[in-house]
């Protein structure tokens, strides 16, 4: 059965890596990260949130479209909101597949800490994302992500949290497996 899989998490905790990695060994599964189809959008650097707005029915349009075709999805993408989450849950529903939330958390501090250790990559995005973030308050909005998601949580009783380590991709990615299959009995 075809699953929407949303991978959840504070920035910088490893949810695009989990999902390449989960995608790469399993054929036919749609690595949805909005953030790549995000930066497709002109002038999302200027303007991250209409964006986001943008690129939210993109996202639903192209995970219906794999969803229909019997196909899984795995979107990892910070969601905080209760609303966007039920987004999300009522297409996979109306497609006919199942919708699993699975979140991905370290301590707040580590959460934040992890965010900036990515800034010595040479990875685009995160080096314009970090200048986002920095505009909008830095380590105090990464903070406060951190406690929205937290609380967001508190409401959704269906999400399964699974505890990502900083340099335990390997260990945090067996959960995430073990956390899915649990979830598809």
């Amino acid at each position: 059965m075809a699953e929407l899989i949303l991978l959840n998490g504070p920035p910088g905790i490893g949810k695009s890596t989990l999902a390449r990695m989960y995608a790469d060994g399993h054929p036919g599964v749609l690595n949805l990260d909005v953030d790549k189809v995000r930066c497709m959008i002109g002038g999302w650097e200027e303007d991250f949130q209409a964006a986001g707005n943008l690129v939210r029915p993109i996202a639903l349009s192209m995970a219906t479209t794999h969803l229909t075709a019997g196909h899984t999805v795995i979107m990892p993408q910070y969601l905080d909101s209760g609303d966007e989450v039920l987004l999300f849950r009522s297409v996979a529903e109306e497609a006919g597949a199942r919708f699993g939330e699975i979140v991905l958390m370290d301590s707040r501090e580590a959460s934040v800490e992890r965010f900036y250790s990515r800034k010595d990559s040479h990875d685009l995005w995160h080096s314009r994302v970090t200048a986002i973030v920095e505009r909008g308050g830095g380590s105090r909005l990464l903070e406060s992500m951190y406690e929205d998601l937290a609380i967001g949580l508190n409401a959704r009783s269906t999400a399964t949290t699974i505890t990502s380590r900083r340099g335990e991709i390997e260990e945090t990615y067996e959960s995430l497996v073990e956390a899915l299959d649990l979830t598809a009995q």
